[in-house]
């Protein structure tokens, strides 16, 4: 038996609904005011930037005239954004990710979203959501990247950014402002940083490993401090930037060039001088280890550990370590360099 379905300006002819071929196993009820969505095995979909990701959305039976929408939570404003809405034949996307979402699709009953190229914004949640009448229902997925979270300052000093200065100052690094499910994520695998910052929801923090008199006192317990929220425009801090897999490579150039020449002898080989999170990035998922300085696109200097020893630095701990920022005439350094794919 078929029946005509409106669907915007559309008269669509679709099947009557099925007896369902889900079952769930023997002994576990259906989560509480889920008739038509199954539960997802897992909530979180872990992956990278450049990857392709799907989150999971199937139904166990076809209701009559619904539609499937998801949408997408953005932590900076608590705003729900349409992504993409199907009645099971046709669809229509919304919004930012329009040109990247697409549905699986892989059986009639299957409302998976599907994500290519994956970029640093993507992350978060995401809701599929069962239009039906008085029965809506819904279930709740979480995007995560694979990452590294790195403080950022300027080269004028500490607690310089408000917070749109630190978001743009994170985008220009090849990173956005972290979530503090990354920065907790960040503090449980080490990071430890004195100075304040700014997080994507509009709050100020700093982790803390090992407690001590400059970072609130020794007495108390290590952990993620925090400010709360801030005022956007007149508060000044640090940054908390997150970065993810790169589509490129990072190599080294030797030299004692300075800032000047460190640009242009990456532009002879086609590449381009490195930013922060690239070259962050590159010592996380490449395991890139130099002891050598080198420009970098802010006017930086840094250097990528990942086996530490003595003469490099001295410190016990993996990291990117940094030099501050030298006078740019200096003829000192070589330079980090980024070629894209």
């Amino acid at each position: 038996m078929h029946r005509l379905l409106l669907f915007g300006s559309l008269w669509l002819l679709v099947a009557s609904p099925a007896s369902s071929i889900f079952q769930r196993p023997t002994g576990t009820p259906a989560p509480p005011g889920l008739q038509y969505l199954l539960e997802p095995l897992h909530a979180t979909v872990h992956t990278q930037r450049g990857a392709t990701a799907t989150l999971p959305c199937v139904l166990r039976a076809l209701p009559r005239n619904y539609r499937v929408k998801w949408s997408k939570v953005e932590p900076a404003n608590y705003r729900e954004n349409i992504i993409i809405i199907t009645n099971g034949l046709y669809h229509k996307n919304y919004g930012p990710l329009s040109q990247r979402v697409r549905l699986r699709h892989g059986h009639r009953y299957d409302a998976s979203l599907t994500i290519t190229d994956v970029a640093l914004e993507d992350e978060g949640r995401y809701r599929c959501q069962l239009v039906n009448g008085l029965e809506d229902e819904s279930v709740s997925l979480t995007l995560h990247l694979e990452g590294v979270v790195f403080p950022y300052q300027p080269s004028n000093g500490r607690y310089k950014f408000n917070y749109h200065e630190a978001k743009r100052a994170c985008e220009q690094q090849d990173s956005r402002l972290a979530t503090y499910q990354q920065l907790y994520k960040a503090w449980t695998e080490g990071l430890d940083w004195c100075n304040a910052g700014w997080i994507l929801d509009g709050t100020v923090h700093y982790p803390i490993i090992n407690s001590r008199e400059p970072c609130g006192g020794r007495l108390l317990l290590p952990g993620v401090r925090s400010y709360g929220a801030r005022d956007k425009q007149k508060d000044k801090f640090d940054a908390f930037c997150f970065t993810s897999a790169l589509q490129g490579q990072v190599y080294f150039i030797r030299g004692h060039l300075n800032f000047k020449e460190a640009g242009q002898a990456c532009r002879n080989q086609g590449a381009a001088i490195a930013k922060v999170g690239q070259l962050y990035s590159a010592w996380k998922f490449s395991q890139l280890d130099r002891c050598d300085g080198g420009w970098l696109a802010d006017g930086s200097v840094r250097y990528p550990i990942t086996t530490p020893r003595q003469h490099c630095g001295g410190l016990p701990d993996p990291g990117v370590r940094s030099f501050g920022f030298p006078s740019k005439e200096l003829r000192t350094y070589g330079t980090y360099c980024f070629e894209g794919k």
